[in-house]
């Protein structure tokens, strides 16, 4: 191999000696050098592009074989990233390094220098692209596997590996091209360290948040969520190092600092959409003034709604042996009764168990809540079987149509702020 390579020195050194004398002939006195220096260079970048073009021919007539991601998804991730063609990069600039002081072999020494610090430049960017590539072919080969999880942390990586990785290769190439030692740079970056870590805060944080949200497997793109502190809700589009964008419902997109989703209370609602259940948790405020016990003639009218009708029955025969027993029964305060609101919560508790947009597997109930001067909150808590947004809100709508109406068969009061007189 070494021998072979001679000879092609020999070759060229040969060809550019005729080529040196031909130029110096045709140049005009004075700027031969200048001649000189724009054939080399053009030499050099015609080798570079046709070794570039054969190495890339090569290498993806062997990677036409390993198309099938299902089979070899580490080979269709390395070949989707483009990592072969940094490859090709790298070695046809190498031998570019290895043979450019064969042409024009004693002529003009001074280019010799430049060329070769070019070359390194060049090997340096191409190992910085090759780097970023490498994060995109993980990023394939996760997705291929559809561990988006996965996909998350190394967004996260890749993001911060592009910031810190653009500061690194910056110093390596002025290193490379001024010809400074990298030891005077590195020895001098302990006095800026907390200049560093302050600007580069969010980024830090961002990066911290992407690994802990993928490791711990909270959230992931495409989630449905809600962020209490900012009155958002919607489904992930995108996690950035920096931000987070969010889609809502009503076509907007919010963006929030990435750290957020380690620092803020987030909702993952997801559950709910998986399962195509809708949590309905809202509550009647009514007036106490209207609550009453039930008289007996009132009993019976309410003995005519069917959903009721047994709870009435059974409950007054237990309150009238109850009764038997006490002195005083004819006054109604005394022993249990049933009141127009108790009556009312047990209406609401059957009408949900009978509707059938109703989930039947989730809990359902109807309960108290603490008294406000407002009224006294009734809350329905359940699940509608459609997660849908607009399906969920026509649900709600029609169980709270009802149960509003309804309550006016009880002599029950809707408390209302700011009644017109």
């Amino acid at each position: 191999m070494k021998d072979e390579i001679k000879d092609t020195k020999s070759f060229l050194q040969e060809l550019s000696e005729q080529l040196y004398i031909y130029i110096s002939k045709i140049s005009p006195t004075g700027f031969e050098w200048i001649f000189h220096i724009i054939v080399k260079m053009a030499l050099l970048a015609g080798v570079f592009m046709v070794l570039d073009l054969i190495f890339k021919i090569i290498i993806n007539y062997v990677f036409r074989f390993f198309h099938n991601e299902e089979k070899f998804p580490v080979v269709k991730s390395i070949y989707q990233s483009r990592i072969t063609n940094s490859v090709a990069h790298f070695v046809a600039l190498a031998i570019i390094g290895s043979i450019h002081e064969s042409i024009f072999v004693g002529a003009l020494k001074q280019t010799t220098i430049f060329i070769h610090r070019s070359v390194n430049l060049g090997l340096v960017l191409i190992l910085a692209g090759m780097l970023y590539r490498s994060l995109t072919g993980f990023r394939y080969y996760f997705t291929i596997k559809q561990d988006y999880y996965k996909v998350m942390a190394i967004n996260a990586i890749s993001e911060t590996v592009k910031i810190l990785g653009i500061f690194v290769f910056s110093i390596v190439s002025i290193c490379v091209v001024f010809g400074i030692k990298g030891t005077t740079i590195v020895g001098s970056l302990g006095a800026i360290t907390a200049v560093l870590v302050l600007v580069f805060r969010d980024t830090i944080l961002g990066f911290i948040t992407g690994i802990h949200v993928a490791t711990s497997r909270s959230l992931k793109v495409g989630d449905w969520i809600g962020i209490p502190k900012y009155s958002i809700e919607g489904n992930i589009l995108e996690i950035n190092l920096l931000t987070t964008k969010i889609t809502n419902f009503d076509k907007t997109i919010s963006s929030i600092p990435t750290y957020d989703l380690l620092t803020t209370e987030i909702k993952n609602l997801q559950v709910m959409s998986e399962s195509n259940t809708r949590r309905i948790k809202k509550s009647i405020f009514f007036n106490i003034n209207s609550f009453k016990f039930l008289n007996n003639e009132e009993i019976e009218k309410l003995k005519d709604i069917n959903l009721i009708e047994d709870y009435l029955n059974e409950k007054t025969s237990e309150i009238n042996l109850e009764k038997e027993k006490i002195e005083h029964r004819d006054k109604i305060i005394n022993g249990r009764q049933l009141t127009n609101i108790g009556v009312f919560r047990y209406y609401a508790q059957k009408y949900l168990e009978n509707d059938p947009e109703i989930d039947k597997e989730s809990p359902i109930m109807v309960r108290q809540l603490e008294i406000t001067t407002q009224g006294l909150p009734m809350e329905v808590y359940c699940f509608a079987n459609d997660s849908k947004w607009e399906k969920f809100e026509q649900i709600q709508a029609d169980i709270f149509d009802h149960l509003l109406v309804a309550s006016k068969e009880f002599d029950l009061q809707i408390m209302q702020i700011g009644l017109p007189k």
